[in-house]
């Protein structure tokens, strides 16, 4: 962390608007705001932090976009005011009145809204939808979400470290292998520790099984939202191989509380080695005649071809990662681009579209199922022996950020401990930060129907956006 002044901040904030650097997330805690910005150094990832007297400094989002919401955010959680921010409505404080929130206002003739949420028919977390259309198109969408906002900002203050890894691992479930591989490694940072090298690849393996799962389950609801329900079937099948295989090697459905600082908590014996290796020879030989069928299928084509078509140059701007990111263009990936253990030592390819569509965004997940199913081979061939654990002996006071590759894009972890080795302050910031506002972008044009087709290629978390 670097400590800098009113003006360095403008500066970067300058740098940001500008193209030169890329926002990786902003914080506050009491008195103080962090901002993380990603660039070409050596090291990459900077945190530049900026004491606020009286609460206040001068807002990132008044000339950077991505950061309105995150300054909101900041603001509802610890007060500070971003002197200048366009936007000053609250955003995880929903306040006593809950209906209350003024959405902005649109002039139009004939124009109507359909408001969505935040209680939704099927089994999903809430969020609201307040749509403006004319006729069948969209020619507005502005969500609300903090409906499940946690606190854990707050609950992270003065945690031990174990309870500390179970919050993060619980601050998106269907992630919470990367989050606790960040978490995990922001720890070894602070403290200038390694996990043990089996650990590392044992973290990789668990990372890319989460990553295979997410992607079976989103790529066969994104058929299913075109009426193709067959796709979600299989898909679904599929995934629920992959989450069985994960219970019976590490001894959870969802390997929650598998990775911990310093390495992790069960070993992978040899039977589980021969279980994974048959998993990945079934989903390769069931999932290849699934990419055939959806290619072949003008139906399908029809409903996700030149649907929520998001620009490369929102895509660079924003930040966005993952699959969101790469199908509009913008090539990065943490375990390439920033490199950590086992993917350094790992051949594989980084899959980018430049099209920016539904089906676009349906064949970066197809394409990253099938490099996943490549690392985890490669991984049980060169799978180190020896410890899976080290203690952790926290020295004193120091901090640790690090960036993890999660199946929806890049999860940051910062975190500082106290003399005593519990958490003074942590931050962990989700992929969906910077992609919920591009969805608001994508249906714009688009009819109202196609809108569970581009949510659904999009794929963000309400519980990791929440905190």
């Amino acid at each position: 962390m670097t400590a800098i002044d009113t003006g360095y901040w403008q500066e970067a904030t300058r740098c940001l608007a500008a193209g030169q650097v890329t926002l990786l997330g902003l914080w506050g805690e009491p008195g103080r705001v962090h901002m993380a910005v990603l660039d070409a150094a050596d090291p990459p990832i900077a945190v530049l932090s900026l004491d606020c007297p009286g609460g206040r400094y001068p807002s990132v989002g008044a000339m950077h976009a991505p950061a309105i919401r995150l300054e909101r955010a900041a603001r509802d959680l610890f007060g500070l005011e971003p002197v200048g921010l366009p936007d000053t409505r609250p955003w995880l404080d929903h306040g006593p009145d809950p209906t209350a929130y003024p959405f902005l206002p649109v002039e139009g003739e004939g124009l109507h809204q359909i408001p969505v949420g935040p209680v939704h028919a099927g089994i999903i977390e809430p969020g609201h939808f307040r749509f403006t259309a004319d006729g069948e198109t969209v020619v507005r969408l502005e969500q609300r979400l903090g409906y499940v906002h946690k606190g854990i900002d707050h609950l992270m203050h003065g945690a031990t470290l174990e309870q500390a890894a179970r919050l993060a691992g619980r601050t998106s479930g269907d992630s919470t292998v990367a989050y606790a591989f960040a978490f995990a490694r922001a720890v070894e940072t602070a403290l200038g520790v390694e996990a043990p090298p089996r650990a590392a690849w044992l973290r990789g393996l668990m990372a890319e099984l989460e990553r295979i799962a997410n992607h079976l389950g989103d790529f066969g609801a994104i058929c299913n939202d075109a009426s193709f329900s067959i796709m979600l079937a299989h898909c679904g099948m599929l995934r629920e191989l992959v989450l069985r295989c994960a219970a019976a090697c590490f001894g959870h459905r969802l390997m929650m509380d598998r990775i911990v600082p310093g390495g992790v908590a069960v070993d992978l014996l040899p039977e589980g080695m021969s279980r994974i290796r048959a998993l990945v020879a079934e989903v390769r030989s069931r999932f290849a005649p699934l990419v055939e069928l959806y290619d072949a299928t003008a139906s399908l084509q029809d409903r996700t071809v030149g649907t929520g078509i998001l620009s490369a140059e929102l895509a660079r701007r924003f930040g966005a990662g993952g699959h969101v990111g790469r199908a509009s263009g913008r090539d990065f990936d943490a375990r390439r681009s920033i490199g950590y253990l086992p993917y350094d030592r790992l051949h594989f390819d980084v899959p980018v579209r430049e099209d920016g569509d539904v089906n676009a965004r349906a064949w970066i997940r197809i394409k990253e199922i099938e490099q996943s199913l490549s690392m985890i081979h490669q991984m049980l061939d060169h799978l180190p022996a020896g410890d899976v654990r080290i203690a952790i002996e926290p020295t004193g006071p120091c901090e640790g950020v690090a960036l993890v590759e999660a199946f929806r894009g890049d999860v940051l972890v910062w975190l500082r401990l106290d003399a005593t080795g519990r958490i003074d302050r942590c931050h962990l910031r989700d992929a969906s930060w910077f992609q919920w506002p591009l969805l608001e972008a994508v249906i714009e044009g688009n009819i109202v129907a196609d809108f569970p087709l581009c949510n659904k290629s999009f794929n963000c978390s309400y519980s990791g956006h929440d905190l």
